[in-house]
């Protein structure tokens, strides 16, 4: 997310930091390095500025499996327009009050708060969670529930995002969060290119009030054959009626098996596709709208206009000048 220019052309670059405090957890901590810190030469730019920070000048991680030195002290959380804080398994221990306070002081100047997995239990120690949407691993959601009431835990989703605070629930969904930042940050377009440098799953696209993300079905489905064959025809006018005699089985057996292994309708899927396809079209902001509803098979200008603001909050004209693709952006991308 550039934010301006402070030396001629050269952008101000979002500064993303890492807390990393002691019984830290490696997966979290490397999901956000690689999401945030690592250099993408598939990309003509840099997206983020990225530091790790620790309290201490030796920070033993997990279980003492290693240590992690030469990181930037807690200083470095004052400068952030992103604090994340990865998790921690011993989440019934206290975090430590320079931990806290540097959560409280992001916080209050509304820097964006990211937490991944049990890391939650530092936002909900700081006090920056009180009456706020949340989630976290659902091995220590009873003991959040318990030990602080006021949060509106939703243990069943992959993560929340309640104004500038984000947390996501266990482990993997730390990806799920991070490739949702991005696409916030940077368009769907660069958070695609990201994920498939991760040979990651390509998740639905959400905006701000869309908080579950669900990955794409496995490569294993028995469906597959049917959802690539349908995607390649999204304009043209799909039933489900067309879809059950392309998979050779009646509506009812196709609505099964979609609930099954989608936990969708398949009138449902062929819309979020649809609006997935719409998305790709408005950033790369040269088609009329009305074309684009008729290419991506949501029909009229005005179909496309309620699905894009139920899915994102954004009207197609706003999404278009929040998310034209850039320019730094391979063809082959």
């Amino acid at each position: 997310m550039t934010q301006g220019s402070s030396h001629g052309d050269r952008p101000t670059l979002h500064k993303v930091v890492v807390i990393v405090d002691e019984n830290t957890n490696p997966f979290e901590l490397g999901c956000a390095t690689e999401l945030f810190g690592l250099p993408r030469p598939e990309l003509s730019c840099e997206l983020y500025e990225f530091k790790l920070c620790s309290p201490d000048a030796h920070t033993p991680m997990r279980d003492a499996f290693f240590a992690l030195t030469s990181v930037a002290g807690m200083e470095a959380a004052d400068t952030a327009d992103t604090l994340i804080i990865p998790s921690r398994p011993d989440f019934d221990v206290p975090r430590r009050p320079a931990v806290l306070d540097a959560i409280r002081r992001a916080h209050a100047r509304g820097a964006r708060l990211v937490s991944f997995c049990s890391g939650s239990f530092a936002l909900a120690e700081a006090g920056v969670l009180h009456q706020r949407r949340a989630t976290t691993h659902w091995q220590c959601a009873d003991t959040m529930r318990i030990r602080y009431p006021s949060i509106r835990l939703e243990p069943d989703v992959l993560f929340v995002n309640d104004g500038h605070i984000y947390t996501s629930a266990g482990s993997a969904a730390a990806l799920d969060l991070g490739l949702h930042i991005i696409r916030h940050d940077h368009g769907a377009e660069i958070a695609n290119a990201v994920s498939r440098r991760l040979v990651f799953a390509a998740h639905r696209d959400g905006g701000q009030r869309q908080f579950i993300e669900r990955p794409e079905p496995p490569p294993s489905t028995s469906l597959t054959p049917l959802l690539t064959w349908a995607r390649q025809r999204l304009q043209t006018p799909l039933t489900v009626a067309d879809l059950a005699a392309r998979a050779a089985m009646s509506p009812a057996t196709l609505h099964r098996r979609f609930r099954t292994e989608l936990d969708t309708t398949p009138l449902a899927w062929l819309t979020t596709e649809r609006v997935a396809l719409a998305r790709r079209l408005l950033e790369h902001g040269e088609m009329r709208i009305d074309t684009i509803a008729q290419r991506s098979g949501l029909g009229t200008a005005a179909n496309l206009r309620t699905l894009l603001r139920r899915e994102t909050g954004l009207t197609p004209t706003a999404y278009r000048r929040q998310f034209t693709v850039r320019t730094h952006l391979h063809a082959d991308l």
